[in-house]
């Protein structure tokens, strides 16, 4: 028998004229695999990136989904709000389940078994499982080049069982496993993994991206360019969790451009044909550390000394990405300019009337 040549889908990069600010798209797709009526939180990060996600890649796909916020919420009373295929694997199997799928659509349409283009394959992970419990397996698709997109949808923490630390959760975050005391006042003491880093320089061949959904075409370009490309690709987006970062509901997308403002969430691609990072993308406005941290309480407890820390890093970021840094962000890396926050100020309050 014949072997069919396998046909894939071509999805058009969507206009951009100016990725720092926010304007309207009149190109948007219409198509919403992702409807209304799941069970997430108010202002939930993860699903406002899962619309996005899905949105972009069309009718013609299939989600898998680990064990994660998105699962739990979104397949009680066996009812979800996808509108295409939907699977749920374990959170340490996120990888590999979704090369299965990959490999048996190739099967099944080079044996004649299933007709039509090839489906955009998509596995939807939360930090929790892309940057933990799961990292072997999708590291084994990645480097198998299974024709599928993996995204890490980076909540920065375990918010399915309750918000305790991950690698991907930032220094100074306060969780269930990470509470500031006495000893240790600035709660988690590690930086985060740089998870899309690795991922980049250990498969090389793969398209890998960072995006946030505070940039909702940037973020859709993104996915169409990780479908596009045949073989593996590897995105991670910032999707704050209100339950988690303990901040105001309607700022989710507000929270997601500060983030990549101030530094704290890098936004790159790497190109794996000319095997190198593209940093070009800028946002509009270059702030201080400190103005994404005082719009979440998880960070309320931080000491000055624990915000210069966050400001040299961001710094360090900066300067990968080739941004001259302005004297204000150079100042604020010093502890003697910067101030307690409001929760930590109270506290040394009390503390010194015990």
């Amino acid at each position: 028998m014949a072997t069919i040549e396998v046909q894939r889908q071509v999805l058009p990069i969507l206009a951009n004229p100016n990725q720092g600010a926010r304007f309207y798209n009149p190109e948007l797709p219409s198509s919403e695999p992702f409807v209304p009526g799941h069970r997430t939180c108010a202002g939930c990060g993860p699903s406002i990136q899962y619309r996005m996600t899905s949105k972009a890649a069309g009718d013609n796909t299939i989600l898998v989904g680990p064990t994660g916020c998105m699962y739990v919420a979104n397949s009680s009373y066996l009812c979800t709000p996808y509108n295409v295929p939907w699977a749920h694997t374990q959170i340490g199997s996120a990888g590999s389940f979704t090369a299965g799928v990959a490999a048996a659509y190739e099967a099944m349409i080079r044996k004649g078994k299933w007709k039509g283009q090839y489906p955009n394959i998509i596995c939807e992970a939360g930090d929790g499982s892309a940057s933990d419990i799961g990292l072997a397996s999708i590291s084994g698709a990645l480097y198998r080049n299974h024709d599928c997109l993996i995204i890490c949808y980076d909540n920065e923490q375990y918010a399915n069982t309750g918000i305790q630390a991950s690698s991907r959760t930032p220094y100074g975050g306060m969780t269930t496993f990470s509470p500031p005391g006495p000893e240790v006042p600035e709660g988690k003491k590690l930086f985060p993994k740089d998870l899309a880093r690795m991922m980049a320089a250990g498969h090389p061949h793969c398209y890998v991206a960072t995006a946030s959904v505070g940039y909702p075409i940037d973020l859709m370009n993104k996915v169409r360019k990780g479908l596009n490309h045949r073989g593996a690709a590897y995105l991670m987006v910032y999707t704050p969790c209100q339950k988690g970062f303990v901040y105001e509901t309607p700022r989710s997308i507000d929270l997601g451009r500060v983030v990549v403002e101030c530094g704290l969430y890098p936004i790159w691609e790497w190109n794996p044909e000319k095997r190198e990072y593209d940093y070009s993308f800028r946002p509009q406005n270059i702030r201080p550390v400190s103005e994404y941290l005082k719009l979440q309480g998880r960070f309320g407890h931080l000491h000055a000394e624990h915000i210069a820390n966050m400001q040299r890093f961001a710094n360090e970021q900066w300067k990968m990405m080739g941004v001259e840094l302005p004297e204000a962000l150079i100042q604020a890396a010093d502890p003697k300019n910067q101030v307690n926050m409001a929760a930590a100020a109270e506290a040394e309050a009390i503390a010194e009337t015990v």
